[in-house]
């Protein structure tokens, strides 16, 4: 089912970047956050998403620091961070420099010691002893009671103060498809009472467009890091992305290498990717979609980071993807080519099975991508296309080609080649 909702029109070509406020700086604070705006408005970062900014629950506490996503209170500040205060300077900056930003929400639990669990202890769901839990397993939350009507109400007033009182811009609603959807549709029907909001949903499920804007490619991802590791075919990499190109119309998919889950537990992009991670990172700006950065990925960040403790990024003065990234979210913003869903031609090369290529085309606006997802040397390869020919700058090189409707190209091991119109 298509959404019910108006996609918001600033979301439409923009980028997201993850923010992770504990390890982001020594200080872990808002405050210190807050001096990397620039930086990060200069790489043309557009969507800032906060993971949770809401104090952690100390009862069956993981680690020494607890993990984000079991919370104590669903309107306060994680004090680590700084204070309301505190946040909403960081909102208005960021607003000020042009970002949108929202935060994580988490919908599906809390900690144990939130105070919904000694108020309202029929908000949460019981084993057959009586006892909080989560179904899933985690040790350190316990589950909403979604039947309950005064939670729900309750969880979207909280929702709505976020707005309301800090300007926030949307939702990263974490776990979205263990939340029944009919919640998320009066979640964002009431919270948009306020003003439109960006919603992004941490699921793999189709039926959650009906109110999600964007929703995570998780399928994707995992076939991806099969086919780096040779357990996978790019027949079954295409066959994931030809899924979601069935997807309702204004429905749009999260692409990333990494993200806070994936670089703790899973390892870093280059654990899983190798040589291969710049141009999965290519893919997920260029394919039709969302692009998700986290932080760290444009020093690059080579290291798990700790989820429980305190482990922070060492910022070097030179961050050596700054400019990767900077051309290729300039690419996204700038070429109407890739500000559509529907507009992608792929591209026979006679290497289907190492070899990904497809066009971009809105009017006279232009996207070629060529990507060898294989560790192959040295292939060569014609394409063709009514639409092919122009004049095209290769985005990394600065070169300008004028192409035929038929050209011949070669690829090196990992290679990409990013070709746009003017």
């Amino acid at each position: 089912m298509a959404t019910r909702f108006a996609s918001i029109d600033w979301a439409k070509s923009a980028n997201i970047y993850e923010v992770n406020i504990r390890q982001y700086t020594r200080e872990g604070t808002f405050a210190a956050f807050q001096q990397h705006l620039p930086r990060l408005r200069g790489m043309g970062v557009e969507i800032l998403w906060l993971m949770p900014i809401t104090p952690i629950s100390v009862k069956k506490r993981l680690g020494t620091l607890g993990s984000y996503y079991a919370c104590s209170s669903y309107t306060t500040i994680n004090p680590e961070y700084g204070n309301l205060d505190d946040f909403k300077g960081l909102v208005n900056k960021a607003h000020e420099l042009g970002f949108k930003l929202i935060i994580d929400w988490v919908a599906n639990h809390t900690g144990y010691d939130h105070h919904w669990a000694t108020e309202h202890p029929d908000w949460y769901v019981k084993n057959e002893k009586g006892e909080f839990y989560d179904r899933n397993g985690w040790n350190d939350v316990i589950d909403l009671n979604y039947y309950n009507a005064e939670m729900r109400l309750a969880l979207i007033d909280a929702m709505r103060f976020w707005v309301r009182d800090c300007g926030i811009d949307g939702f990263r609603c974490d776990m979205a498809h263990l939340v029944p959807l009919d919640f998320w549709v009066e979640a964002r029907a009431q919270c948009e009472k306020l003003k439109p909001l960006f919603w992004l949903a941490e699921c793999d499920v189709e039926a959650y467009h009906e109110v999600f804007d964007v929703s995570y490619a998780w399928e994707w991802m995992h076939v991806s890091e099969k086919l780096f590791k040779g357990t996978a075919s790019l027949q079954h990499f295409k066959d994931v992305l030809h899924k979601y190109g069935a997807y309702p119309a204004g429905a749009s998919k999260l692409y990333f290498t990494t993200n806070h889950d994936e670089n703790s537990w899973n390892g870093t992009e280059y654990e899983k990717y190798d040589s291969g991670a710049k141009t999965l990172a290519v893919f997920c700006v260029t394919w039709p979609g969302t692009p998700l950065l986290y932080s760290g990925q444009e020093l690059p960040n080579l290291r798990r980071l700790s989820f429980f403790e305190k482990d922070f990024i060492d910022w070097q003065e030179n961050l050596a993807l700054h400019q990767f990234y900077k051309t290729l979210f300039s690419l996204k913003k700038q070429n109407k080519a890739l500000h559509y869903n529907d507009n992608l031609a792929e591209l026979p090369t006679g290497f289907d099975d190492k070899v990904l290529a497809y066009l971009r085309v809105t009017g006279t606006s232009k996207v070629l991508v060529l990507l060898n997802l294989s560790g192959a040397e040295r292939l060569k390869f014609s394409i063709k296309h009514q639409n092919l020919a122009g004049t095209y700058t290769n985005q990394f090189s600065g070169l300008t080609y004028s192409l035929k409707g038929e050209e011949q190209f070669e690829l090196q091991a990992w290679e990409y080649i990013v070709l746009a119109t003017e």
